[in-house]
């Protein structure tokens, strides 16, 4: 029997499909980013960080839930660590396209640390109150609001286009395969020997992606566009926005997930102390459990050699997402919450990767920091808002119902993006076409 024909992509011609073979080399050239240097210095100190981060997160949570008991004081810490990014993050993007991202990275990662140690010695003392939680989580959101669009547009600069893709998604996995493994520390030690010793790791471990940062050689000085005023700078990526209806879909779509979907995570201590009655150490599973999914979700991603396809893996997961999270409220079984969580995780990170790396693939690389500022407060300056709502709405309608609500949401809205896709994609082709140095055929998201 003839073999089937296979195009110059290493699909079934005519039909977009990978073949066995095709599929094989895709795995194989998951790390293919960690080919730079600059770039393996970066990931291996952001492995180490973002662990550290994550057990900081949660102990912080557990903290605040362990002091006032409060559905609505856990949503107010999680509002005052995200709104920054919603005033602060266009700033951080004019001077990431303004000024060397390497330096800025130096200076918020050095911020970040002091702040996790004198968060450490607060509670560490037992002198830590409610206001010195709402007042850490504002200042590192801050920190966060100049730092986030800065990293993002620092990877080009360490990968160049070609490797842009898979780097994105390696980001993604090093985020998400800390998820695993910080909450599950975090909720032995929180357990064993209270949150403070939390942040006091989470403190040091800065050392390992300062490290990296101050080993990196050869690094690009930013470039001649970058000038003019800054109010202009700064109205230069809405416009970019405005005008790319592929790109304004994504946002949109990433928005109302931050609004509806990402809130889940404020509720997990109720949910795991008054309805799967697990306590600190079942918090941590459970937040290990959406980064198991969400790492399986960026791995994927990073093996993929193009972009076709990811516009309908945006809808989809968005569906999937609210579906799970649907589920998830109605579940009283501690290891069935477990294993939604998983799927969650792998939607959640499916939906949200794809649009960073869409997204990054349409801009030209003068505004790239500015249009990595606006994802960043599509992502997360809309969070702090869902998770005022999630919190109150949790206090007066209960967890569940919040959950089930925020998770139709997500459902429909990624039915109306999916069913938009078609529409978009000859114009999301002409993007990656004008973005200079792309060498991705730019076939656009549905193909």
């Amino acid at each position: 029997m003839a073999s089937e024909p296979v195009d110059s992509t290493g699909t079934l011609a005519g039909s977009g499909v990978p073949t066995p073979t095709a599929r094989r080399l895709a795995w194989r050239e998951v790390g293919r980013a960690l080919r730079h240097r600059n770039y393996r210095l970066f990931f291996a100190g952001q492995l180490v960080s973002l662990i550290g981060t994550w057990m900081q997160i949660v102990a912080q949570a557990w903290l605040m839930y362990r002091l006032t008991g409060s559905s609505v004081q856990l949503g107010l810490v999680s509002f005052c660590g995200h709104f920054p990014m919603l005033l602060l993050a266009p700033v951080g993007g004019v001077l990431a396209d303004r000024f060397r991202r390497h330096r800025i990275l130096l200076a918020t990662q050095s911020a970040s640390m002091l702040l996790a140690f004198g968060l450490a010695g607060l509670t560490l003392t037992d002198l830590v109150q409610p206001v010195h939680l709402f007042l850490f989580a504002g200042l590192l959101g801050c920190v966060n609001a100049l730092d986030m669009p800065t990293r993002q547009a620092f990877v080009v600069q360490m990968v160049g286009r070609d490797d842009l893709m898979n780097a994105v998604a390696l980001n993604s996995s090093i985020f998400n395969g800390a998820r695993i493994v910080g909450p599950a520390v975090a909720g032995v030690l929180v357990a064993g020997v209270g949150e403070g010793w939390c942040f006091f790791l989470n403190g040091a471990s800065f050392v390992a992606v300062l490290g990296g940062l101050l080993a990196m050689r050869h690094l690009p000085a930013p470039g001649a566009a970058t000038a003019g005023s800054p109010l202009k700078s700064l109205g230069e990526g809405f416009r970019f926005v405005a005008a790319a209806a592929p790109v304004r879909a994504m946002l949109v779509l990433l928005a109302v997930v931050g609004l509806a979907g990402m809130p889940f995570t404020v509720l997990m201590p109720i949910f795991a102390d008054r309805i799967l009655h697990s306590g600190a150490r079942g918090l941590g599973i459970l937040m290990g459990a959406f980064g198991v999914g969400a790492l399986a979700g960026a791995l994927g991603l990073a093996a993929r050699s193009d972009v076709r396809g990811l516009g309908r893996l945006i809808g989809a997961s968005s569906m999937a997402l609210g579906l799970l999270l649907v589920l998830f409220a109605a579940s009283r079984w501690f290891w069935l919450s477990a294993a939604l969580l998983v799927a969650v995780g792998l939607s959640m990170t499916s939906q949200m990767a794809s649009s960073n790396t869409l997204v990054q693939m349409m801009v030209p690389d003068a505004l790239r920091g500015r249009l990595m500022a606006v994802y960043s407060m599509t992502v997360l300056g809309t969070a702090p808002f869902g998770a005022l709502l999630a919190g109150a709405l949790a206090q007066t309608l209960g967890p569940t119902t919040t959950l089930v609500l925020g998770g139709s949401v997500c459902s429909v809205s990624g039915l109306v993006f999916a069913l938009r896709v078609p529409g978009l994609r000859a114009q999301a082709r002409a993007l990656m076409r004008e973005s200079p140095g792309d060498s991705t055929d730019p076939t656009g998201p549905g193909r």
